[in-house]
This record gives structure tokens, C-alpha cells and sequence, in this order.
């Protein structure tokens, strides 16, 4: 635990400073572009952690669900956050074919967990109590707030980036001594978005090391959340699932790997930087190593 926590904090520490490097260094002339660079990323990314829960649900064409409608998954959830002293969660199903999941939510008392009809329809009662532990400990962790934390810190210096370059581009040929060198703004202007997003997608992958070990705690035992992994990672190839770039971080499985024409996993990549998630043969190795 303490491990992923200071992994998370040294790589929002990192976007912290990156930002406040980025705005020095594009500062000068561009005072202004900076700050609507940091207005616009606030409201786009606080709109989104404030309506996660609609926005995530809305998706992923997910309903609402009793405990009428579905007793036995509605019921291993509330046991599920019993033994977490958690808040019961909304409770919803997707009609997604692909074995999937997510949470949302931008607190533990408003918060919703999901599982898709193909995530109960095709693994054991044993595996679907470990990937509902890994959602709830998501709930638990404030995952949601951590990754729109890093989001819109990723998103202000894009922003930012993308407005100095533009204000650099539009200022003419001032001999304004203030004003930034018009290639070193073009230069930081492409380096940092992509620093940004490869923290981002760290910081992501951190959370869900975090959320997988934290759920083996809850259950006491790592095999089920491990086997489910297998099961998920070998079902969702057959069965690809779109939704919206921007949510597919919130699932247990990235819903949208399948499109990228390489499964993860498959060897060697430098693509997995830039992944939400870990390596799946990664997060089984690591819960079948914990000890109880």
C-alpha cells in the first residue's frame, strides 16, 4: 500500500512541478493565454468529475438496478461494503456483451458500481466478488478524484501549451525582450502535453496495482480478482466493446484495447506508457504473490 501511495504522490508531485515549469517558461507575453489555459481545464475537468456517475453511465447505456431486479449481485455488493465499512454504492448493470466493469462517482456516498450482463454471465459468483472488491476499493481509494485531479492537470497544461504557442504565433516580430523565444515555446509546446499524458497515464496504472491489492485484502485471498482477470482478458479479444475514450480508464479491463489491433500483454511495447492500465499478466502475477 505504501508503495503505490507514494508512486501516486511522486507523479502528481510531477505534474504539479511540470505545470508550474510550463507556465514559467510560456509565461512572459503569454501571461494571459496561461491562465484561460488553466480556466478552461478546470471547467472542463471539474464538469466531469462533478457528473461522472451520468456520464459513465450514461456510456456504457448502463441502468440503475434494486435489489428486486437482481438479488444476488445486489446483495454480494452491500456484503461487499459492509466488510469495507464503505457507504452502500448504487448499483447498476450494462448490457455489454464483453466481461467488464467500472465505478464512478465523485465521493464514496455518491458513488455507482457496474458490471456488464457479460461480466455475470460469464464468470463464477467467486470472480465477480473479486472484481466488485476491486471496484469498490476504487470507490474507497477516491480513484475518481485522484485521476481528475491528474486529468485536469494534464488537460491545464495542454491548454496552456497549445494558447502560448498560439499567442507566440499571433505577437508578430515584437522586439519585446519579455516576450519567449517563439522555437523554445513551439518546443515546450510539443514536449509537454506528451510528458503530461505519460505521467497521467501512470498515475492511472498506479491506482489500479492499488485497487487490485487492496480488493485481495477485502477477500482475504488474491486468486479470484486473478482469475477473473485471465477470464476477462481472454473473453473481451472475442468480444470488442465501445465507449467513449474518456471513460474507458474507469473499467477493470480497457474496453477499447481490443481496437488497437495488439492485446496487452503480448510481449515488449512501448505503447504501454501510454496505457490506463497495467499489463494484465503484470496484475496477476502480483496478486498471486501476496501472502495472507
Amino acid at each position: 500500500m505504501f508503495k503505490n501511495t507514494m508512486k501516486t504522490t511522486v507523479l502528481l508531485a510531477a505534474l504539479g512541478g511540470l505545470i508550474v515549469g510550463v507556465a514559467s517558461l510560456l509565461g512572459g507575453g503569454s501571461s494571459g493565454a496561461v491562465m484561460i489555459g488553466l480556466v478552461l481545464a478546470l471547467v472542463m475537468v471539474g464538469g466531469s468529475y462533478w457528473f461522472s456517475d451520468k456520464l459513465a453511465l450514461s456510456s456504457s447505456k448502463a441502468q440503475i438496478i434494486t435489489e428486486a431486479d437482481h438479488p444476488e449481485f445486489y446483495g454480494m455488493v452491500r456484503d461487499l461494503a459492509a466488510r469495507a465499512n464503505m457507504p452502500m454504492p448504487r448499483v447498476a448493470i450494462s448490457p455489454a456483451d464483453q466481461p467488464n466493469a467500472f465505478a464512478t462517482g465523485r465521493n464514496p456516498s455518491n458513488a455507482v458500481v457496474c458490471a456488464t450482463t457479460g461480466l455475470l454471465g460469464s464468470l463464477s459468483r467467486e470472480e465477480v466478488e473479486g472484481v466488485m472488491a476491486h471496484e469498490l476499493m476504487h470507490v474507497r481509494n477516491r480513484d475518481i478524484l485522484i485521476g481528475s485531479v491528474a486529468a485536469a492537470i494534464a488537460t491545464a497544461i495542454s491548454s496552456i501549451a497549445q494558447m502560448a504557442m498560439f499567442a507566440t504565433m499571433f505577437a508578430g516580430s515584437s522586439n519585446d525582450d519579455d516576450r519567449p523565444n517563439p522555437f523554445a515555446v513551439l518546443l515546450v509546446s510539443m514536449i509537454a502535453p506528451l510528458a503530461a499524458g505519460l505521467i497521467q497515464m501512470a498515475v492511472s496504472r498506479s491506482r489500479e496495482f492499488e485497487a487490485d491489492r487492496s480488493a485481495a485484502e477485502l477477500l482475504g485471498n488474491g486468486e479470484p480478482l486473478a482469475r477473473a482477470l485471465e477470464r476477462i482478458e481472454l473473453l473481451a479479444a472475442t468480444r470488442p466493446m465501445a465507449v467513449a475514450p474518456a471513460q474507458a480508464q474507469a473499467y477493470i479491463h480497457n474496453p477499447l484495447a481490443e481496437f488497437g489491433g495488439r492485446r496487452r500483454g503480448a510481449g515488449p511495447d512501448m505503447t504501454r506508457l501510454f496505457s490506463t492500465h497495467p499489463a494484465t499478466e503484470e496484475r496477476i502475477k502480483r496478486l498471486r504473490q501476496m501472502a495472507f
